[in-house]
């Protein structure tokens, strides 16, 4: 059993260490990334992505230097302290270059347009404010006044809504893409006019109801987050893909 480090006589072990990160909830997360990185390695070699030996050297020396290891020795003493080998260090630093390399093609300018073209209807937004109320009944009059003075949804969502995230904001929940919202709320909102009041909803538990307020639409445009949003889900389809190839399991930790 490996120690990682000693405070006087007690030794904290390598087992200590996954022990804590499985019950802090970090380990799984940690684990799913090593996987990640690994397939987007191993493809990147099976595609035949070539990496140059310049590439390499100026990855490595960019790491050091962020680091402040500007002597051979110093990045010698850095590396001994982790145990980690000069090799292992390279190793890791061609992998992370694979991984870049890969998501370079699989996120191309090329494949984010062509994905955005066959799936634009999926990127449309709109923008809605929303009031969250702890019953029924107070939804249902609350919904009587707005459609009576809709233009103190914000007062009301101010001084009557219960959701403290929004509340301040005059009840804004701002820009949303299609997903975000529960399917049969998402429906309706993506289907309202701009100014249009929707509900009341009630929660999953009905415990509290929810009213909707459309304030703007916008139809899918390829801008910087919706490229970022395409760019996520290319990334997130292909690693599926990839992840259905192989045999992944988990193994029998000592």
């Amino acid at each position: 059993m490996a120690g990682i480090v000693r405070i006087d006589d007690e030794v904290i072990t390598t087992d200590d260490f996954i022990r804590t990160l499985k019950l802090s909830g970090q380990f799984e997360g940690l684990v799913e990334q090593m996987v990640r990185d690994r397939l987007t390695a191993r493809a990147a070699r099976q595609a035949g992505v070539q990496l140059q030996a310049e590439q390499i050297q100026e990855r490595a020396d960019a790491f050091r230097r962020a680091l402040g290891l500007h002597r051979a020795a110093d990045t010698n003493h850095y590396l001994d302290a982790l145990g980690v080998s000069l090799d292992e260090f390279e190793a890791w630093i061609v992998d992370g270059l694979y991984q870049e390399k890969m998501m370079e093609q699989v996120c191309s300018e090329q494949a984010v347009a062509q994905y955005f073209s066959l799936n634009s209807p999926r990127f449309d937004s709109v923008e809605v404010s929303h009031i969250v109320l702890d019953s029924e009944g107070a939804a249902r009059e609350m919904m009587s006044v707005l459609e009576e003075e809709p233009e103190s949804f914000a007062e009301m969502a101010r001084e009557h809504s219960i959701d403290d995230g929004t509340r301040q904001q005059g009840g804004v929940i701002g820009k949303v893409l299609r997903g975000a919202l529960k399917g049969d709320i998402e429906a309706r909102v993506f289907h309202a006019r701009e100014g249009e009041l929707l509900g009341p909803f009630p929660s999953p538990d009905g415990a509290c109801y929810e009213i909707f307020c459309v304030n703007a639409r916008h139809p899918a445009a390829l801008d910087a987050d919706t490229s970022a949003e395409v760019r996520r889900l290319l990334r997130e389809e292909w690693l599926m893909a990839r992840a259905q190839e192989h045999v992944i399991e988990a193994c029998a930790l000592p």
